[in-house]
């Protein structure tokens, strides 16, 4: 499930550096990319369920913790 989230990911944010945590059914989500730029932080969150929606539809993750930023820490 790690290495299936990091891809995905990774395919949405050519450039991002992707950090990713799971235990169980929850996951712990950490991506930097500057395609975050001018973006809510909600807006950062939405763009990264985007990528794992089905899974957590399909109940695969049931938890989901995501930080999202750019590279200046914004």
């Amino acid at each position: 499930m790690q290495e299936e989230i990091t891809r995905r990911v990774k395919a949405a944010f050519k450039d991002a550096t992707v950090s990713v945590l799971v235990d169980g059914n929850r996951a712990m989500i950490e991506v930097v990319s500057a395609d975050f730029a001018d973006l809510s932080r909600v807006k950062k969150q939405q763009a990264v369920y985007a990528c794992i929606e089905d899974l957590i539809a399909a109940g695969h993750l049931h938890a989901v913790t995501i930080k999202a930023e750019t590279p200046a820490g914004e």
